[in-house]
């Protein structure tokens, strides 16, 4: 008999679709909410990055429902636990690692529909920032960028060759729940490393705004044109 093993496979998690044209599209986008959000969160987002031009496949998937210590044990939509205000501390690397196996099924699926790697960007907002990078920074072969909105790092940055893989990065400046420092911080050591990092702040707290909107769709326009 085979050895019964405790580790839980991944699952296909469920997903929100929006293609920017009625043809087939030739680049993804996999978007990752925030935390107690959905895969809708960021749908509307669509046509207000001016894309319509192109033809892109936007994936917005569900995260999965969990306890979060910081918020009593309640049951919501998370990538991962926190465990405490202190956002830094403790980090939930088990959480992460799992949700990243989920994420990663949805970049193979890409891949597998014909999408060449490089036409291939993660985004996130908030947890889903967190997750972007952590799993935009361990892609082989690299994806297209990562777009990290109001994000941090939560684990440390992998010994790998991406840094030729440029990254979006923007952040509130009176954001309370994912303080600005941590996001700087981000782009600081992401930098260090040697990755191409376009920072940006903005008069705002934890949210994004009509100028980083439009800026994220030139971002990724740049990437895919």
């Amino acid at each position: 008999m085979a050895p019964v093993s405790n580790t839980i496979p991944p699952t296909t998690l469920p997903t929100v679709i929006c293609q920017t044209r009625d043809t087939i599209s030739d680049a993804a986008v996999i978007w990752l909410h925030g935390l107690g959000a959905d895969g809708h969160d960021f749908e509307p987002v669509v046509p207000e990055l001016g894309l319509g031009d192109l033809a892109i496949r936007f994936i917005f998937p569900h995260a999965p429902a969990m306890p979060v210590t910081v918020n009593g044990g309640y049951i919501m939509p998370a990538w991962y636990d926190i465990r405490s205000t202190n956002i830094e501390a403790e980090p939930d690397s088990a959480g992460i690692a799992h949700s990243a196996a989920q994420i990663q099924l949805l970049v193979e699926r890409e891949l597998m529909r014909g999408i060449a790697p490089h036409r291939v960007i993660l985004a996130g907002f908030s947890q889903g920032a967190v997750m972007a990078l952590y799993c935009g920074m361990r892609q082989s072969p690299t994806i297209g960028g990562i777009i990290a909105l109001s994000g941090y790092l939560a684990l440390p940055i992998p010994q790998r060759n991406h840094h030729t893989m440029p990254i979006f990065a923007g952040h509130g400046i009176e954001d309370t729940l994912v303080p600005i420092k941590l996001g700087d911080s981000a782009q600081q050591q992401l930098t260090a490393a040697g990755y191409s990092v376009d920072w940006h702040s903005w008069p705002m707290g934890h949210a994004v705004c009509p100028e980083e909107i439009a800026m994220v769709g030139n971002w990724i326009r740049g990437r895919l044109t």
